[in-house]
């Protein structure tokens, strides 16, 4: 069965597209067949492998506002045989406004993962930094969810928040949903502070937080700019054994 995993937050630079590239990197290289969709209209997922978000003929875009439209025909090759990427364009900005009245708005993208025939291991999820009818689509669409936390604490805020949306659509909506764990991204391992919120998070959310932690680390940003994750710039990089090491928990997960 196919693990669909959306990566959420409604805040903005906590290491979501991090998130699914390394992650994603990491799963392929354990044999696994991965598919990475972008719904966020920034698109830096979809930059990070090179491809040009305001030049693209379909990208998710058309999944969601054209319902006949197939996901098959939108994939990209993600620098690998078995690893693929669902795009975003530029035009996913807009794509809310157009689906306020739609039929199935919040099912759109689980329509055409349903409808799809390529075989995949895992199916991973980059959201925009809001809890809207992009974050909602994924949500619908998912078997599980990673909430990649800033080990900060205004960055700490919002998980309740986002924990009782996340309850919602579970009830409401997609009753399989089930939190897979919450990441401690950016850590600076010389803060105090940044100890004290992965402090915090174990106590209020026990083993739900993950035992990996991700450590801030400039080279996360320079990686996508030769189109990359980090696991293939630099495999020998703490930041890239601490995404191989989460990739063997989520394989493993039942």
């Amino acid at each position: 069965m196919t693990k669909i995993i959306v990566v959420a937050n409604q805040k903005g630079g906590v290491g979501k597209t991090t998130t699914v590239a390394n992650l994603g990197s990491a799963l392929h290289a354990m044999k696994k067949r991965v598919l990475l969709i972008d719904l966020d209209p920034q698109a830096a997922l979809t930059a990070t492998y090179g491809l040009d978000p305001y030049n693209l003929p379909r990208s998710v875009y058309s999944l969601l506002i054209n319902e006949t439209a197939s996901l098959a025909r939108i994939l990209r090759p993600a620098g690998r045989d078995t690893m693929a990427i669902a795009p975003a364009s530029v035009d996913l900005a807009a794509a809310e406004l157009h689906l306020i009245n739609a039929e199935r708005r919040a099912y759109r993208l689980l329509d055409a993962i349903e409808s799809n025939r390529i075989p995949f291991d895992f199916m991973l999820i980059d959201t925009p930094p809001s809890l809207g009818l992009l974050t909602l689509n994924g949500l619908v669409a998912a078997t599980h969810v990673i909430v990649p936390v800033q080990c900060h604490y205004l960055a700490m805020r919002g998980v309740r928040a986002l924990m009782e949306t996340i309850w919602r659509v579970k009830r409401r909506l997609n009753p399989q949903l089930r939190l897979l764990g919450l990441l401690p991204t950016m850590y600076d391992p010389n803060s105090q502070h940044a100890a004290e919120v992965v402090r915090e998070l174990r106590q209020v959310f026990g083993k739900k937080v993950f035992d990996v932690i991700i450590k801030n680390s400039v080279e996360f940003a320079e990686a996508p700019v030769l189109n990359q994750s980090l696991i293939d710039y630099d495999p020998q990089h703490e930041g890239a054994i601490a995404y191989r090491r989460l990739a063997e928990v989520i394989a493993s997960h039942e």
